[in-house]
Parts: C-alpha cells; structure tokens; sequence
C-alpha cells in the first residue's frame, strides 16, 4: 500500500521525513516527484529528511509501505529540548506515581485535559513543559507531550510516534497527522492514544490504537529534534513535509491520500 501527500508550490525547500518501521508497517520506499531533492540527517535519532527544492508546480510524496517491522531502535531514548524537559512541580507529581500503573497515569493525564486546537498552547513561552494545575485544552500532540514526560519521570520507558491517521469516516484520505506513545514495559510493548478517548468524550482510556475508528501508518518518532545542516534545532516534531523559507518552517498543508489500505 502507499500514502500520496501532495503540497502546493511556493518558494523555499520543502522538508519531507524519510519514513519509519513499526510492528504493523513499514516505510519500504520513499518517493518524491515534482521537485529535486537531498537527504539530510537527524543527528540524535539518525532519521532521515528529504529536502526538495526548485519545485515549479505541485510536489507529491508517495511513501510504500509492507506489513510488519518493528520500532525504531532509538524510539525510547530521551533526548533534551524544551519539548521533554519538565517543570519542578510536573517532575514532582510524576515522582509521586513512581510505582504506579501505566493505566492510573494515562488515567491522571486524560483527566487533565479536554481535547481541541487552542491557538495558546500550555507550554508556549516555556523553556520546559510546565506543571498543569487547571485543565487544559490540548491536541494529541499537546496531550502526549504531558503524558511522555510523566511516563519518563516515574521511570517508564516511553516514545512518541508520528503518522497520517485516516478515519474510518474519510476512508482514504486526511489532511493532517496524527501521533501515539508507544510503552515498553520489559518485552511487553504497548500503544497508547489517549487524545482519541478525548475527542470521542471517552474520560476512561485504555492501551491500544483507534479508539477513533480509522487507519494509520508511521512516518516518523520523538520530539524537540535537530538539523543542523539546515542550521534548525529544536524542532517540535517532524509528521508531515514542512515549507523552509528564511530560516523558519511553516504548515505545507499536504493532502493525504491513502491507497491500498483497508476497505
């Protein structure tokens, strides 16, 4: 099966993740036409980056994907930025689960949030991920975020998943990405969305992918990442193709379409 993402032309260089692996699919080939391209290098986490540049109309990625695989090596290993360092009071809280069960922190953290696209984000304006006190209204990205940083600091071993999400209403298509934690717990991996509980009214969460009905597929993992041979540090997370203009990324508005996936 294969993703198309489709961007509109405009000046600068488009920014496109190579792709990941995990246990339900794999990114076998990665394919851009429209524009000529380079690859560039995530330090931290060795991913890779497609920069395309010279396009004079539209560009379209096509990602291939086999069944099965497994996640990235470097999925659980935490990397400093202001994405996953935490406030004094977050780390205290989350010290004060140690001992706790996966399902009684994920159960805190969703009852912490309301799900939505807040143009003011909690931590906006933060070096490090600030101690909620109130709720908050937060995206998958925003409620993730919290829930990795509790998970790491009451010493569970944690990774942050990005990927096209297609639901089940849409059937092959969305406009946007989507992104999960993956918990490792010994030998013992399990999947967590949290944000799709939300969105649904769900306050009781449970392990496992598409509580939303729908389909997904990876495309990329972790968070606060680093390319320095495009002089960017720091960026949030890399789920979908970025314009690059004067040393700032901005929303490339991709249309993504889903081929030979479930019916």
């Amino acid at each position: 099966m294969h993703i198309d993402v489709t961007v509109a032309p405009r000046s600068g260089a488009l920014i496109i993740p190579v792709g990941i692996s995990t246990p339900h699919h794999s990114v076998v080939r990665t394919e851009v036409s429209g524009a000529a391209t380079s690859t560039v290098l995530e330090p931290r986490t060795g991913q890779a980056v497609l920069v395309a540049e010279g396009a004079t109309g539209e560009i379209t990625i096509r990602y291939h994907y086999a069944a099965g695989g497994a996640y990235p090596a470097g999925l659980f290993a935490p990397h400093t930025s202001r994405f996953t360092r935490i406030a004094e009071g977050l780390a205290a809280e989350a010290q004060s689960f140690d001992g706790a069960t996966v399902e009684e922190i994920a159960s805190h953290v969703a009852a912490l949030f309301t799900y939505g696209h807040p143009e003011e984000r909690y931590y906006d304006g933060f070096d490090e991920l600030p101690h909620l006190c109130d709720m908050a209204v937060g995206s998958c990205v925003d409620i993730n975020f919290y829930f990795i940083a509790m998970l790491r600091a009451a010493g569970i071993e944690a990774g942050y998943v990005t990927g096209a999400f297609f639901p089940a209403e849409k059937r092959d298509w969305c406009n946007d990405m989507h992104c999960w934690v993956v918990i490792r717990e010994g030998d013992l991996l399990r999947e967590w969305d949290i944000a799709h509980h939300l969105k649904l009214g769900q306050k009781t969460v449970a392990a496992g992918l598409n509580p939303k009905p729908g389909f997904r597929l990876p495309v990329s993992y972790g968070m606060g990442l680093d390319l320095p041979a495009l002089d960017l540090r720091d960026i949030k997370l890399m789920s979908e193709p970025m314009w690059l203009v004067e040393g700032a990324l901005s929303d490339a508005e991709p249309q993504i379409k889903l081929t030979g996936g479930p019916q």
